[in-house]
């Protein structure tokens, strides 16, 4: 038996070396799990380097910190075979984990895999050992020594692939260096050497130490170097990130700004918490004061608690916050302000805060009230100009009436007179034109006071089966598509709307009528209804036909009033597709063509299908100037 020992400053360089491989093995790790742009193997090979490599350097001098009292040498091949396993399995342990993610069942695969990486590079390594002796190993220690191989390997997984600050990091670097030199101390505790005859000299034996120190400090000067640049190349590219993560946080800034907006956080309950910098701006309200829910006391009184309750119940639902309401400004105002916040969750998908924008609508608000009193007054003065318009006329048909019943008169007084006839047919073209002229006005002025009423027109929306309303449609003009020899069908899946029912059919009337109307003769007519959700709110009729087709320059006009397309050979005042569109516009909806010559013709209207679509929408907005 060989009496044996340690050199505590090797053991201690040991250890050093295996706390600095496990805080560059961490921080590098974080670079595999975190969000940083760019490819992530890079940081991957370097983790297996940093971990692999430095646990093979503490291992190999934690061997030479051991003093068998005999000279000894390593086999090269070995030596170089028990790094290049300690790399390989730690590589693929980060693999494993980078791909298969952080949980529980992905830890205890790469874990162990990691662990026995280990034990195989620490056993390799004892292997090359050269010595004049002979050398056992206690079974129980060696299987002791690798469960706490694989103990620590997972546990320095679990470490790496988590968020650290400096002090936490280097907390758990420690923790891992200190299992990872166990592990090793162990497998040395259960080894035996037993010296041949041939032992060596003490002069000998003193050489070799000298030697081994040597050795020892090369390997881990090499080993502490490798590990700095691999720290100064995270302390890189951390710089980047830090200066990209700047450059993003301020083209956000921006945006925020752009748009006239505010960015605020609420905690996962919804409370506001902590400096809240654009709040405080537009608000006045100092941090003490928005505090939890303080924000409130500055919305208005009117709108503060519909705020409050819905802010509630969507942070409940956890869903998309979209409301408005107004906010008293620092210098005393009130301004109107469009609300959308989303939660932002953790990886387990817990929420773990509301990041909201407060936009400033106020002047968009104005607007939209300056358009409605424009839209109400023109409305106005279309319906008192049309009104007006018609008692002249009432008095001029009245008297045309009057002229044509003196017409037989006239006849017996020009009795004789030579020129009675010329007389008489100029008399009666001259009531023609005037007739002609009087029900021409008469038909401009009841479109006008038409279109005027649908903007004053009250809506009564109700849940419509379109197919059957389409139907009901079709059936009421049955007669001229028969006359026209035209089959019209109704698909048989049209979505429901929620809309007002005599609106609905007055717009598919027309575009039906239009759609027969228009027919080629040349072939036989066909008129299709169809339908398409747009979006999650909307959906798309399509009423088509094989039609004459409208010229593509008059695809736009068609909508205009008194506005007719191609040849004139039909009955029409030009107000029918005027009517549809203002309709329509009225629902929120939109409509569009498309069409070409010979061919014919596509009518697409837009209308929302949910409860929204109703027209009379008793939610005004809000005043803009409340008090």
């Amino acid at each position: 038996m060989v009496h044996t020992g340690y050199n505590p400053a090797l053991v201690a360089l040991s250890i050093g070396l295996s706390i600095f491989a496990s805080y560059t093995a961490l921080d590098l790790g974080a670079r595999v799990r975190g969000p940083v742009p760019g490819a992530k193997w890079p940081w991957v090979a370097g983790a297996a380097l940093a971990m692999g490599g430095g646990i093979w350097s503490m291992h190999f001098v934690g061997m030479l910190a051991f003093e068998m009292g005999l000279p000894a040498a390593y086999d090269l091949g070995l030596t170089l075979l028990s790094l290049l396993i300690a790399i390989g399995f730690t590589g693929g342990a980060f693999l494993w984990v980078a791909h298969q993610g952080e949980g529980l069942a992905s830890l205890l695969i790469a874990g162990p895999l990691m662990g026995l990486g280990v034990a195989t590079m620490h056993y390799t390594g004892m292997a090359a050992l050269q010595i004049s002796g002979r050398l056992a190993y206690s079974p129980p220690v060696v299987a002791l020594s690798v469960a706490i191989a694989v103990t620590a390997a997972t546990a320095a997984l679990w470490l790496a692939f988590r968020q650290h600050g400096v002090w936490q990091k280097l907390a758990a670097a420690s923790v891992m260096g200190l299992a990872v030199a166990g592990m090793h101390y162990t497998g040395m505790a259960a080894a035996t050497i037993s010296a041949s005859e041939s032992g060596g000299d003490a002069t000998h034996v003193g050489m070799v130490t000298q030697r081994q120190e040597n050795l020892a400090l090369y390997v881990a000067g090499a080993t502490f170097l490798i590990l700095f640049l691999a720290m100064l190349a995270s302390s890189i590219d951390q710089q980047r990130v830090q200066r990209e993560l700047l450059a993003s946080e301020a083209r956000f800034r921006a945006a925020i700004q752009a748009v006239r907006g505010v960015l605020w956080t609420n905690d996962a309950t919804g409370r506001m918490l902590g400096d809240q910098p654009g709040w405080s701006a537009i608000t006045g309200q100092a941090r003490d004061e928005y505090q939890g829910f303080g924000w409130a006391n500055a919305v208005h009184p009117d709108d503060r608690k519909d705020s409050v309750d819905r802010w509630n119940e969507t942070v409940r639902a956890r869903r998309t916050f979209v409301h408005e309401h107004r906010v008293r400004c620092g210098d005393g105002t009130w301004r109107h302000f469009a609300i959308r916040a989303v939660p932002v969750l953790d990886d387990r998908g817990a929420i773990r805060e509301w990041v909201g924008v407060h936009t400033d609508i106020t002047e968009q608000r104005q607007a939209e009230a300056d358009l409605r009193e424009s839209n109400e007054e023109i409305q106005r003065y279309a319906y008192i100009v049309s009104h007006d318009l018609r008692a002249p006329l009432v008095n001029v048909m009245g008297f045309t009436s009057e002229l044509e019943a003196t017409r037989a008169e006239m006849r017996a007084a020009l009795d004789g007179h030579p020129q009675a006839e010329r007389i008489d047919a100029d008399f009666s073209e001259a009531l023609g034109f005037i007739k002609a002229a009087v029900n021409r006005m008469e038909g401009l002025i009841a479109a006008i006071l038409k279109l005027s009423r649908e903007g004053r027109r009250q809506f009564m929306p109700e849940p419509l089966d379109m197919t059957a309303l389409l139907r009901d449609v079709a059936d009421a003009q049955r007669h001229q598509a028969e006359a026209a020899g035209a089959a019209v069908t109704i698909a048989a899946d049209l979505p429901s709307i929620v809309a007002d029912r005599l609106a609905v059919e007055q717009i598919f009337g027309n575009l039906l009528d239009n759609a027969i109307k228009y027919l080629d003769p040349s072939r036989p007519g066909r008129v299709t209804v169809t339908a398409k959700a747009v979006g999650s709110r909307g959906v798309c009729f399509s009423v088509t036909d094989n039609g004459r087709g409208i010229a593509e320059r008059d695809h736009a006009r068609v909508f205009e009033l008194f506005r007719r397309s191609g040849a004139q050979d039909r009955p029409g005042e030009g107000i029918g597709l005027a009517h549809v569109k203002a309709l329509i516009r009225s629902f929120g909806g939109r409509i569009d063509i498309t069409s070409k010559l010979g061919e014919g013709t596509t009518f697409n209207v837009t209308l929302p299908h949910g409860a929204s679509t109703a027209v009379l929408d008793d939610r005004k907005p809000a005043p803009l100037a409340a008090e």
